[in-house]
């Protein structure tokens, strides 16, 4: 296996390792998702309560860190955070009474996933009309190619072939290879 390996071409041993090392990293990537940064203190003794908060941990964006949930985060706020949500969970409240009262307490910039409204519809619109903006000018940008490619050139007239020798012969040295 290893002798058909060096009689490749130099580039397809180098692409088969540059995609042994993507598919590495990839990996590596995929299980990133398990280090969470609740700590053991933080863990309550009822799982089904625990799942709650964790769920409802997953929604909540730490606002130090501004693109982590609360539950990826290490930074104190968000420890303030899932311990307020584990509090409001023993209490009795209802996860939509939790996300309540963290958005009565902080805005709702501290959703990861805010609702639809007149101040978000920009963050929810933009991303879908930048994509279609750029599909039309896509298509414009083909056709246009397109049309320049098909196009016929049309052949210079006697006056316009004698002009440019004209042009040739006073530049320089002609390009042909003949002598002035």
């Amino acid at each position: 296996m290893f002798q058909r390996v060096w009689h490749l071409p130099e580039w397809h041993r180098k692409f088969r390792i540059c995609r042994m090392l993507l598919m590495l990293a990839a990996v590596l990537c995929l299980n990133a998702h398990n280090a969470r940064a609740v700590e053991p203190d933080e863990i309550l003794a009822d799982p089904a309560l625990e799942a709650r908060a964790r769920a409802i941990s997953l929604e909540l964006r730490c606002l130090v860190c501004q693109n982590q949930s609360i539950d990826d985060s290490n930074a104190p706020l968000a420890r303030d955070l899932r311990l307020i949500v584990r509090e409001r969970l023993t209490a009795g409240d209802t996860d939509e009474a939790v996300l309540k009262f963290v958005v009565a307490r902080y805005g709702a910039y501290v959703l990861l996933r805010p609702p639809f409204g007149i101040d978000t519809f920009l963050l929810w619109l933009a991303p879908p009309a930048l994509l279609l903006l750029t599909m039309i000018f896509l298509v414009f940008k083909v056709r246009r190619d397109r049309l320049i490619r098909e196009a016929e050139v049309e052949a210079l007239t006697p006056a316009e072939e004698a002009r440019l020798d004209a042009l040739l012969a006073n530049s320089g040295p002609p390009r042909d290879g003949r002598k002035p």
